[in-house]
């Protein structure tokens, strides 16, 4: 008790600079340490298993997927009308529950454990939205929404080669490896939490530059969406297809590194995804000077257009053998990350704070990220269940294709919708006063 109101006391006192880089990092652990009880098995490869002629990774992937799409659509209710007081625990219990299912897939035989692995994927779906709801609605939240965002490319890279090394210099069986890979994070994932707890609410002066974000009641979530619906169509339009691809590349790196010729390189996850999260940083903590809500609305807009861009360029390059493997896996997840991280919060952060409307992120973020999941969903099932018959890269280079088009095509449909509602807006300000 004396180390936590010390603690608390410390950082009432702390300057607003070094408060957001403790917000920033603590932020970061928690969700560092989520991803060890998420990813780690898709560093597996579950080789000669199938189950009605359905490789059996695919089975605990789709598994998995489906109980995190379902905790999102669940999520946009629980984590909206979250009090922060309950948050801290809840992170917890959540996550605590979710190894308990690994332990389930490790103990139980195949094919029954594919289950395990929804359960595993319900409870870690309302992580994000828990976490971020300790960071937003600040002047610094860009920063601290920055560093959290590439908490989950940093820790996915980390937590499979870990994983992975598991299964190669220690010989771990492939079921019991994402237990013990979690069973590594317990520890620091509790002290992450506690942590995260104490840092102190938004003063007045976030208030007046961000807004208040408040619990939301039913009638409030009511109105958010039918004053913003076509925009909202949109966007999660375009986040949907963003979210297969990214997901795609998440779940199946091993096979996709494996056909590429490095199937045996633990390290290879970490290589790719360490630039990836520096330069994805790097661009969107300099949201952060922008001080005009919405002018940095619109900025985040053309950070997912250029992210986009990127990805769709460096695939071409790669297609026409112009870049290799490496820097092709690199690049392009430069550009998915650049475009899916301000949906993580920083493009509703914004949004929220440009329109001043009652709300809070974890909203309209999880109506995002669930028909995001139903998408990977419905992608898996395509490409297994229905018997699409192509290689790892050859399928995902295709979508890379299909899916930056219309991202940047839909993006820039809803930026001109967004402006025109903002001037729409202030327009009707002035007339009435």
């Amino acid at each position: 008790m004396y180390t936590s109101a010390y603690l608390q006391k410390k950082l009432a006192s702390t300057p607003a600079w070094a408060l957001s880089l403790y917000a920033a990092l603590t932020a970061f652990c928690v969700y560092f340490c989520m991803y060890a009880f998420r990813k780690p098995f898709t560093a597996a490869g579950f080789e000669g298993i199938t189950y009605w002629h359905i490789n059996y990774k695919v089975w605990l992937v789709t598994a998995q997927v489906i109980g995190y799409m379902l905790s999102k659509f669940y999520g946009i209710r629980f984590i909206s009308a979250m009090k922060g007081e309950k948050r801290a625990i809840t992170i917890i219990k959540l996550i605590l529950s979710a190894w308990a299912a690994l332990l389930l897939f490790a103990l139980v035989p195949a094919p029954y454990n594919i289950v395990f692995l929804l359960l595993n994927g319900f409870p870690l779906g309302m992580v994000w939205g828990l976490v971020f709801s300790f960071v937003e609605g600040r002047k610094a939240t860009e920063f601290m929404g920055a560093v959290l965002s590439i908490s989950f490319i940093f820790s996915s890279g980390v937590v499979k080669s870990g994983g992975k090394s598991l299964l190669i210099n220690w010989h771990i069986k492939e079921t019991w490896m994402p237990f013990l890979t979690g069973g590594l994070f317990v520890l620091p994932m509790l002290l992450s939490v506690w942590l995260l707890n104490h840092i102190p609410p938004p003063d007045k002066e976030d208030e007046r530059h961000r807004s208040v974000r408040p619990p939301m009641t039913k009638e409030e979530r009511k109105t958010f969406l039918a004053t913003f619906l076509p925009g909202i169509i949109i966007i999660v339009t375009t986040y949907v297809l963003l979210t297969i691809l990214r997901d795609f590349r998440d779940n199946f790196a091993n096979e996709l590194y494996k056909e590429l010729g490095y199937g045996n390189d633990a390290s290879i996850f970490t290589k790719t995804e360490i630039p990836v999260s520096l330069i994805v940083l790097l661009c969107m903590s300099l949201l952060i000077l922008v001080k005009n809500n919405f002018r940095a609305f619109l900025v985040n807009h053309y950070i997912v257009m250029g992210g986009y861009a990127t990805a769709l360029i460096s695939t071409l390059l790669f297609m026409a053998h112009h870049l290799d493997p490496i820097v092709w896996m690199t690049m392009i997840g430069t550009g998915l990350y650049l475009s899916y991280v301000p949906f993580n919060a920083l493009y509703f952060e914004r949004m929220i704070a440009t329109y001043r409307i009652r709300s809070n992120v974890g909203f309209i973020m999880y109506i995002a990220d669930a028909f995001g999941y139903l998408g990977s969903v419905l992608i898996l099932i395509a490409k297994e269940f229905i018997g699409v018959q192509l290689s790892w890269t050859s399928f995902f280079t295709n979508a890379v294709i299909v899916v930056t088009l219309a991202g940047i095509a839909g993006t820039a449909i809803a930026a001109v919708y967004f402006k025109r509602k903002y001037l729409s807006i202030q327009h009707t300000q002035k007339i009435y006063g």
